[in-house]
């Protein structure tokens, strides 16, 4: 029997929401439910593991600590990307890293989700229900308004049609996007970052994370912004500068924001993420989804079958 933990299951449901079967009289199960404090904590847990399922980038693999982990051969991830994971280091110890499929709906809904609940203050407005009032602000219209998109991949591409069928004018810009590529997604591609941020009400990320994306919404990208206008991230914290952003939602210099990830994970109990004015924060459910959930623990028990049985699939890098 090979030993096989299954990381950061935080909703208790890896075992359920697939049949493991397939792999049971072959591999012992552990689940764990919360994330490690420290890579000590975490090297004690699963030091004994051959097979290690992880969820995203909750856990990160780097070197150092695959370098503890003389008996991993199998790393699998949900998704097909994942950056927190040192592929080359993987490589150098003969670690196999496999991935899964993962639907682009889940955070599509998402972002609408907090677009329509800061827009209409959802939130407040059911708290104050709740405390017994009625009716204690105005909320704001999209129809008519300009949704801007940075980064027009799957993504935001899905995002851009639902925006245009509340009647919002839509555009979009990134470092690489072309008109081309702009006109088939049926949007306006904005001359420039700076013209996307000072011309949009509501204003969504959709990048990919990189050394050339890292911070691009920044101090003087925000002070670009309108008012009134909105900010969304549900693709990575890294893309935004989060002093910057805390700075300009404590001054009210933005209408609001709505956030899914942050640069640590889960939040620190007194984050000032908790308690900032006109934040709508979640904590990480874009991907979080009863048919994502499904696919990745699927195809996990895919991958490690076809790794016990010498051909494994889905191998990444």
């Amino acid at each position: 029997m090979l030993n096989c933990a299954i990381l950061d299951d935080y909703q208790g449901v890896a075992t359920t929401l697939a049949d493991w079967s397939p792999v049971r009289d072959r591999v012992a199960l552990r689940t764990f439910r919360a994330g490690f404090a420290t890579q000590d904590a975490l090297v004690e847990a699963i030091a004994e593991c051959e097979i290690v399922v992880m969820m995203r980038e909750r856990t990160p693999f780097p070197a150092a600590l695959l370098a503890r982990l003389p008996k991993l051969k199998l790393l699998v991830t949900s998704g097909m990307r994942n950056a927190s994971i040192d592929l080359a280091a993987a490589k150098a110890r003969g670690i196999t890293v496999c991935g899964t499929a993962s639907g682009s709906e889940p955070p599509v809904e998402l972002t609408w989700a907090l677009i329509l609940g800061l827009a209409r203050r959802v939130v407040p407005e059911a708290n104050a229900l709740r405390a017994g009032g009625w009716q204690t602000s105005v909320g704001a219209d999209l129809a008519g308004r300009r949704l801007g998109i940075l980064g027009l991949g799957k993504i935001g591409t899905r995002v851009a049609r639902i925006g245009q069928a509340f009647g919002m004018a839509v555009s979009a810009w990134s470092p690489n996007l072309t008109v081309e590529r702009a006109a088939e997604a049926g949007v306006a591609l904005a001359p420039s970052k700076a013209d996307l941020l000072a011309g949009s009400d509501v204003v969504s990320i959709h990048l990919v994370l990189g050394e050339r994306t890292r911070g691009l919404v920044d101090a003087a990208a925000l002070a670009l912004m309108q008012p009134h206008a909105l900010l969304i991230n549900t693709a990575r914290a890294g893309l935004v500068d989060g002093p910057a952003l805390q700075a300009a939602l404590r001054d009210g210099r933005i209408g609001g924001a709505g956030l899914d990830v942050f640069e640590t994970e889960p939040l620190p109990a007194d984050s000032p993420w908790r308690s900032l004015p006109n934040l709508l924060a979640l904590p990480h459910l874009g991907y979080v989804s009863e048919a994502n959930y499904h696919t990745y623990f699927t195809e996990a028990v895919v991958d490690i079958q076809g790794f016990l049985d010498g051909a494994p699939v889905r191998v990444i890098g």
